[in-house]
């Protein structure tokens, strides 16, 4: 048995009990980065040994990994911050779990995009997760092809990309695009800044941004 665990992406109360329930019972935690997850884990006394899985080396543990758990092994995915496989690795264990008729659950839980997109004013009846844009090859053709979606629009975006990221949304979406940048959701400095492209890459120009971001940017046919 596979279980994809949510972890906080900020909050550490932000985990249900039912996860904790998991990563107490199955035989080793998969972590993406195992100092981080350790804080986690022995916040709440769990004890589960941890093992590094990430995109470093998940194509070389990946059969060992299956291995174990044909021999019967429980295992528990968890990343950094949020889901896992939400702009983090899971996608090669799971479909290699499904490929070998090993049992994947997945648990809900925390994931930064949803916070980010409900409390951003712009519409969430239909929307489309990007995640991280390329850094070059492949970063124009992309944003040519969302010019025109009329979908609402989800980014990811580091702090020390955010600037050149809002003036390629200006380039390509226009100065008046409404958009919506937040950062250190659930913590307690999170801030949610709205407005046009413009008025918010003014704002961020003036300080120094710390912390994960999301970035909603509202779809083509939204005024």
């Amino acid at each position: 048995m596979l279980y994809l665990v949510p972890t906080p992406i900020g909050n550490l109360k932000d985990i249900t009990l039912r996860a904790l329930d998991v990563l107490k019972e199955v035989d080793v935690v998969l972590a993406e980065d195992t100092r981080t997850s350790s804080k986690l884990l022995n916040h709440y006394q769990i004890h589960t040994p941890l093992t590094p899985y990430h995109q470093h080396n998940e194509h070389q543990v990946l059969q060992h990994l299956i291995t174990q758990l044909q021999a019967g092994k429980k295992m528990a995915l968890i990343t950094d911050a949020g889901t896992p496989g939400i702009s983090d690795p899971a996608f090669l264990l799971v479909r290699e779990c499904i490929k070998n008729e090993i049992k994947v659950e997945s648990l809900p839980g925390a994931t930064a995009f949803v916070p980010a997109l409900v409390n951003s004013g712009i519409p969430t009846n239909r929307f489309l997760f990007e995640g991280f844009l390329p850094l070059k090859k492949g970063r124009q053709t992309v944003l040519k092809q969302l010019a025109t979606e009329e979908r609402t629009m989800i980014f990811y975006e580091s702090p020390m990309r955010l600037m050149k990221t809002l003036e390629d949304f200006i380039q390509y979406f226009g100065a008046a695009r409404f958009c919506c940048v937040s950062r250190e959701l659930t913590k307690m400095f999170e801030e949610n800044k709205r407005g046009t492209l413009q008025e918010v890459k003014e704002y961020f120009s003036e300080k120094q941004v710390k912390g994960e971001i999301v970035i909603i940017v509202a779809g083509k046919s939204e005024k």
